[in-house]
């Protein structure tokens, strides 16, 4: 009982708002920063590869190449994870990936512009996909905190199924979608503005959201 409701916690629609800010502000951080690469949006970087290599870019395309791989990495780091972590602690294998997510970007903070942007845009394409694996529901329903193609697939499809049927559950589930993506994008304008502000240092206010996400997943007394 302990495990369901830790996990009914980390599929709450308040966390997934949260973590869905998180990524729209990364997603800012890494292109504002950190050399106009995607931290999220994998497809956005196989485009943009594409296009380098139809130019004859080979190297151009290369660097477009290490977040794309570095994301495959972190999926089959998650899924590692969570099938090593004991069930039934007092701590669920999602705060341990949330940990990890405050960890990496912290030090990203550190590492400086130019020469060590590579490495940056390695760290926190890992990040994403580890937040993009661990937190995949809300209220269960499919959801992503670090995209939004798919979350807007899904409201219009909530939407159609509302216009068909005229049931209200679909048209609140289609809504939540669009707050989501609302969320998303709210996220990536305060990461926009926050970086232009405090440049390779606005990484650390997402440490901070992030530990709020950690908080609100702690297991209470009662739930025990």
């Amino acid at each position: 009982m302990l495990e369901n409701k830790e996990e009914q916690m980390s599929e709450s629609y308040l966390l997934g708002a949260l973590l869905a800010a998180v990524g729209g502000y990364l997603d800012a951080y890494t292109y504002v920063c950190r050399g106009q690469v995607f931290a999220n949006a994998q497809t956005g970087n196989m485009v943009l590869m594409g296009i380098q290599l139809a130019q004859g870019h080979v190297r151009q395309a290369l660097y477009y190449l290490v977040p794309i791989l570095t994301f495959f990495v972190g999926i089959c780091f998650v899924e590692l994870l969570r099938h090593r972590c004991p069930a039934g602690g007092r701590l669920h294998w999602r705060q341990g990936a949330i940990a990890i997510e405050f960890v990496a970007l912290a030090a990203v903070a550190f590492l400086p512009q130019e020469s060590y942007n590579p490495l940056a845009i390695i760290v926190v394409s890992f990040v994403c996909a580890v937040q993009a694996q661990s937190f995949r529901k809300f209220n269960g329903n499919a959801f992503a905190s670090t995209m939004c193609t798919g979350n807007l697939r899904s409201a219009s499809e909530h939407f159609y199924r509302f216009t068909s049927s005229r049931n209200r559950q679909e048209l609140y589930i289609c809504l939540e979608y669009l707050l989501i993506i609302g969320f998303f994008i709210l996220g990536a304008g305060a990461g926009c503005f926050l970086t232009r502000l405090y440049d390779i240092k606005a990484v650390w206010l997402v440490c901070v959201a992030l530990a709020l996400a950690f908080v609100l997943m702690v297991k209470r007394p009662a739930q025990q």
